[in-house]
């Protein structure tokens, strides 16, 4: 650092923190450490006294911290986000539209193992609000080299490392399934749960057929619903072991390919993934969804609203924070349901 005259100060960069004291008004930091310098400050500054200041000497290859942060932002901002002013070092990105968060993993873990930067961010896979802030970025040291910076930007290359895809309009079609119902020996009230849920994206339930524990049924009901617009199906019911319980087998007969029959999520261990040609996902779900709080239905609809395809590794991953505890208040997804 280096001593210099005041008036001389612009576009330096300061070496420790201004107070400014107005009797019987206030006392407080003014200017903090690391602040750049502007023409307007250098009369607040005089006013405090300060005719020299320690500042940091311009050094060629370096960085501010303001402008490292600034070199991350523009490394992880990706669709429907935006950048918020630096602020002590710091840049916050946020969600301008609701949708599904997206994280590079990989690359976050990169960069944040490179040494002298970070990035702070929500977990990826869960639903945003426009306004919500996502994540945070800044440069550990108050000055950092441009040559490494440089490097982080290379590192992630033409890619993102946090993208929000937006919501999608989507067409319901529900296949309620099992004979209780079918016959009318039960009231069916699986149906408006999953009514409810689908409400929450503003998805429009556009048919809905009750079959008895007979797969051609089932499937017929299936390519029905498809048939006549749906671009997501739910079947609701016979997902168990149970000899009567016929529903995947229904699903496969579709045609549809199955991704899984089974993930590690308690509750919602007999949920089956399927895609019909490739791009309508068709669902089986377990008994577990119409009467406990949250399930793996909550953690893979936020998914197939915003489009999102889901692999049978991502769900095979759900298998650490895939426990739900049943709180009595529950807090979902402000907990560790699916984290």
């Amino acid at each position: 650092m280096k001593l210099i005259d005041t008036k001389d100060a612009v576009g330096h960069v300061l070496c420790h923190d201004i107070t400014q004291i107005i009797k019987d008004v206030s006392k407080g930091v003014v200017f903090h450490k690391g602040h750049v310098i502007k023409e307007e400050d250098i009369e607040v500054l005089l006013s405090c006294g300060k005719e020299h200041l320690y500042v940091f000497e311009n050094e060629e290859g370096m960085l501010h911290e303001n402008e490292g942060a600034a070199i991350l932002a523009e490394i992880s901002k990706g669709d429907n986000l935006r950048e918020t002013p630096v602020k002590e070092g710091k840049i916050e990105l946020i969600a301008e539209t609701d949708g599904l968060l997206k994280v590079n993993s990989a690359l976050l873990r990169k960069i944040n193992s490179f040494g002298d930067m970070m990035i702070a961010s929500r977990r990826g896979n869960f639903t945003v609000k426009a306004g919500d802030k996502i994540a945070g970025t800044r440069v550990i040291p108050l000055m950092i080299k441009e040559e490494k910076m440089n490097q982080a930007r290379e590192l992630v290359g033409n890619e993102k490392i946090f993208h929000v895809k937006p919501f999608q309009k989507k067409k319901v079609g529900i296949v309620t399934t099992g004979s209780e119902v079918y016959h009318g020996r039960i009231q069916d009230t699986f149906t408006p749960v999953i009514i409810n849920k689908f409400k929450e994206f503003d998805a429009e339930v556009i048919g809905h057929e009750i079959c008895d524990d007979k797969p051609d049924m089932i499937t017929d009901a299936i390519l029905k619903l498809i048939k006549e617009g749906a671009d997501v199906v739910v079947c609701t019911g016979g997902m168990s072991v149970d000899p009567d319980d016929r529903t995947p087998l229904a699903i496969k007969n579709t045609g549809a390919k199955i991704i899984t029959y089974g993930a590690p999520v308690l509750p919602g261990a007999m949920f089956l993934l399927s895609y019909y040609s490739d791009n309508i996902p068709v669902m089986g779900l377990p008994g577990c969804v119409m009467y406990a709080g949250r399930t793996i239905f909550d953690l893979v609809l936020p998914r197939i609203i915003a489009d999102d395809k889901i692999s049978k590794e991502e769900l095979d991953e759900l298998g650490e924070g895939g426990l739900c505890l049943k709180c009595d208040v529950c807090t979902f997804p402000n907990c560790s349901f699916g984290r």
